[in-house]
């Protein structure tokens, strides 16, 4: 059986390199110069795929927390879980139609997704207690704090921010591009 201490640096290190990534799409979306134009497109042309894959890791990751480390989610991370668990479906079934469109659909889903995590990593680090202190699991909380910054509301915030981005290359690159 895979160990806390092991899937939590794992899923922090998988974090870090999620937000390298969604610098390096922001940059890609910001400009589509030189060598960035080839990373847009690698992006692009892959986009459904690593989606469907950060759906299906963060939604591995929520599992393995509450289900087998047995921490009970809060209110907000039920609220994130709400916005992420339906994305591996419907990414893997476009994945698997090779259907863009989806996009129509899952970025706005991400995006209230992101916005959740965000509050609820907000209120996590500055420790605003009232904002779900009545709740028997506080979402002020943090079971961990990885490299610093890193905490399981991070973890989603960076998973949501990384869909939306693909999607966005993949619906707002031209095929005539690639």
């Amino acid at each position: 059986m895979i160990s806390v201490t092991l899937a939590t640096t794992v899923l922090s290190f998988l974090t870090l390199t999620g937000g390298v990534v969604v610098i390096l799409l922001l940059i890609c979306i910001a400009s589509g110069k030189g060598i960035l134009v080839s990373i847009r497109n690698f992006f692009s042309k892959n986009g459904l795929l690593f989606s469907w894959i950060v759906a299906l890791t963060a939604t591995s990751g929520s599992l393995f927390y509450s289900e087998i480390a047995g921490l009970e989610p809060c209110k907000l991370c039920w609220f994130q879980r709400i916005f992420m668990y339906p994305l591996v479906i419907l990414l893997g079934i476009a994945y698997f139609r090779r259907d863009e469109r989806i996009g129509k659909y899952v970025i706005p889903m991400s995006i209230i997704g992101a916005l959740i995590a965000g509050y609820h990593y907000t209120i996590q680090r500055l420790e605003f207690a009232a904002a779900c202190s009545e709740d028997v699991v506080s979402c002020a909380s943090s079971t961990f704090l990885k490299f610093g910054y890193i905490t399981i509301p991070m973890m989603a915030l960076t998973a949501f921010l990384m869909i939306v981005g693909f999607l966005y290359l993949l619906k707002h690159t031209h095929h005539s591009d690639r």
